[in-house]
C-alpha cells in the first residue's frame, strides 16, 4: 500500500472473509502494511475496523483468506499457544485500559514481560521506568490505576504494550472512551512513537490526527475496504462522494496534536 518494496511487508491480509453465525463482518479485505508505516483504519461504526485489527492479532479467525505476519500464517494458527508467540511480537491497545486495579502502575507493566518473556524483574523494572518516561508518566510509577486519570491509564496501556518490544502495535479506536480534555495527551504519545519509527496500525475516528501521521489511511464501510491512499488523497482528493460526506462530517469534530496542544 506504500511505495515500498514487497520485502518490506510486514502484515498482508488476501481476500479475508469473517463472518459471526450469519453477520458478514468482513467480505474480502486484502491489506499490506510495510514495516515503519503508519496506517490508519477509518470509516462508519460496525464497518469493520476493529474486527481487521482483531484478525491480525490472531484474536479472531476469519473462515477465508490468508493472513501473514512477518512470515506467520495467522490464520492457521491452531494452539493457543501459537497466538502467544504472535501476541509477543504484536501488540495491541484497546479503547478500554484492561489495567489490574490491585497493581501499581510498574508492576502492571513489568508483569508481562517477566511472566510471559521470563526478563529478569531488575531489567523489566528499568525498562518500565524508560517506558514511563516516554508517555510523560515517570512520576506515576508507584500510583495505582484507580488513582489516574483515563487519559493517564491510557498510557500506561500503551507503554505495558510497547514493554513486550513488540515489532507492529494495533490501536483500536484508543481515545474512545477519553474524556475530550484528556484525548491531546495520548495522542501525542502515540505521535511521538510514530515519528520514532514504529510500524502502527490505528483504527481511529481522529480524522486530523490520522491526516497528520499516516502513510496511508484506509477507509472501510459494509466489511470491504472502499479506497486507500495517501492522506492527501482520502482527506482532499477523492473522487468517491461517500468518503468525501465522511471525511467532511468527521474532520473538525475533535482535534490532532500539534507542538504539543490539541487543536
Amino acid at each position: 500500500m506504500t511505495n515500498a518494496s514487497a520485502d518490506a511487508a510486514i502484515v498482508k491480509l488476501e481476500d479475508v472473509h469473517l463472518s459471526f453465525g450469519q453477520t458478514q463482518v468482513l467480505k474480502g479485505i486484502d491489506l499490506t502494511i510495510n514495516k515503519g508505516d503508519a496506517v490508519s483504519i477509518i470509516g462508519p461504526s460496525g464497518s469493520g475496523k476493529s474486527t481487521i485489527l482483531r484478525c491480525i492479532n490472531a484474536l479472531v479467525q476469519p473462515q477465508r483468506g490468508h493472513i501473514t505476519v512477518d512470515g506467520t500464517r495467522v490464520d492457521q494458527l491452531s494452539k493457543e499457544s501459537e497466538r502467544i508467540t504472535l501476541r509477543k511480537r504484536v501488540g495491541i491497545v484497546f479503547q478500554q485500559y484492561n489495567l489490574f486495579p490491585h497493581l501499581t502502575v510498574l508492576d502492571n507493566i513489568v508483569l508481562a514481560p517477566t511472566r510471559i518473556l521470563g526478563v529478569e524483574r531488575r531489567e523489566a523494572e528499568k525498562l518500565a521506568r524508560e517506558l514511563l518516561d516516554k508517555v510523560r508518566l515517570a512520576e506515576k510509577a508507584g500510583a495505582y490505576p484507580g488513582q489516574l486519570s483515563g487519559g493517564q491509564q491510557q498510557r500506561v496501556a500503551i507503554a505495558r504494550a510497547l514493554a513486550m518490544k513488540p515489532e507492529l502495535v494495533l490501536f483500536d479506536e484508543v481515545t474512545s472512551a477519553l474524556d475530550p480534555e484528556t484525548v491531546g495527551e495520548v495522542l501525542w504519545v502515540i505521535r511521538d512513537l510514530i515519528r520514532d519509527g514504529m510500524t502502527s496500525i490505528l483504527v481511529t475516528h481522529e480524522m486530523r490526527f490520522a491526516e497528520e501521521i499516516s502513510d496511508t489511511v484506509v477507509f472501510t464501510e459494509n466489511g470491504r475496504i472502499v479506497d486507500h491512499g495517501s492522506p492527501e488523497q482520502i482527506f482532499h482528493t477523492s473522487d468517491n462522494p461517500r468518503i468525501r460526506q465522511f471525511v467532511g462530517g468527521l474532520s473538525g469534530a475533535r482535534g490532532a496534536v500539534r507542538d504539543g496542544e490539541g487543536i
